[in-house]
């Protein structure tokens, strides 16, 4: 659980200690904090709502005994997973998603978000009621507007290389890290390429929902407990994470230049077929622009996401190798 020790405050850091050590197919129960505690400690906010775990790393951090930076999101971890080496993929079974508090929070200001220019002078934060039995966010009772949940971490990832250091939390990469990928919910697969050993997997940045695009810079932004089978792979050789949902398979490209992560994602996807179903590159391509649906993560991180939605019903003989 997230406490002053078992987190890492704005950063994925190759050089942190590890927390736990873990097993290949051992199960992970692991509770992130939300970034609502900020919000709700404005005036007029519900103050007694706030998480004590948000208290003691904002205290701990203030102390200057937790380090924070270059990035403002807290991640539980990192955690070992033992036998895992660079070069080796750590295959993510996300089995559990729970929200920890009835609540989340949205917010934005005129110095981030997609078009900080249409909101000069302008800094907004909304807390949603959070209903876990009808599993909707009570955004709007005047109007009636009900969002679903379906809540996810935004940000699951390995450390970089070691000679990369401790790099910023929000932009994701080839470690993963903060995709905001919203079809990473309970009962999905993420495959990461692992860079260190032990990988030191970090987890954060709760969901309770989020659209494509994640257009003003947060989600519905929540504390959640889960639990996730973390299976060291060295049948494996990915450059890119990927994704794999009841459905789907998900191919991913991130960088600063939205065509450019694009055509990573398209690349990704083409490979993925040929992984998988030994699919030749040109039958693939025609396959991912005929039937696959090319989809925008995330627009606000710096890096910007994409990805390729490829359905599993599409074959109808031809089994996976994956």
């Amino acid at each position: 659980m997230p406490t002053p020790t078992t987190v890492v405050n704005g950063g994925y850091d190759p050089a942190a200690a590890p927390v736990v050590r873990m097993a290949s197919g051992d199960l992970l129960d692991v509770g992130t904090v939300s970034t609502c505690g900020v919000r709700l400690l404005q005036t007029g906010k519900d103050s007694g709502r706030i998480e004590p775990a948000i208290r003691a790393i904002q205290a701990a951090t203030a102390a200057g005994t937790l380090k924070r930076g270059p990035g403002g999101h807290v991640l539980t971890g990192p955690v070992y997973v033992e036998g895992a080496e660079s070069g080796d993929v750590l295959e993510v079974r996300i089995r559990d998603i729970q929200l920890d508090v009835p609540y989340a929070c949205n917010s934005f200001s005129s110095r981030s978000g997609f078009i900080p220019e249409d909101f000069p002078n302008t800094t907004r934060s909304r807390i949603v009621p959070l209903d876990a039995r009808r599993m909707i966010g009570h955004f709007d009772d005047t109007l009636g507007i009900e969002i679903p949940l379906r809540p996810f971490f935004g940000s699951i990832g390995v450390a970089p290389p070691a000679a990369s250091g401790r790099i910023h939390s929000a932009p994701p990469g080839m470690h993963a890290g903060n995709l905001d990928n919203k079809e990473l919910t309970a009962g999905t697969i993420l495959y990461i390429p692992v860079n260190v050993r032990g990988a030191l997997l970090h987890i954060g940045d709760g969901h309770a929902a989020q659209g494509d695009g994640e257009v003003d810079i947060t989600a519905l932004e929540t504390a959640l407990r889960g639990q996730l089978q973390l299976v060291v792979r060295k049948d494996m050789k990915l450059t890119w994470p990927r994704g794999e949902t009841r459905t789907h398979w998900i191919a991913m490209g991130t960088d600063s230049n939205l065509t450019i992560a694009t055509k990573i994602a398209v690349r990704e996807a083409i490979k993925l077929l040929g992984d998988v179903y030994k699919l030749p590159r040109e039958d693939a391509y025609q396959l991912v622009s005929t039937a696959c649906d090319v989809r925008i993560t995330q627009l606000v991180d710096g890096t910007m996401g994409a990805h390729v939605m490829i359905p599993k019903a599409l074959f109808t003989r031809r089994r996976p190798t994956h």
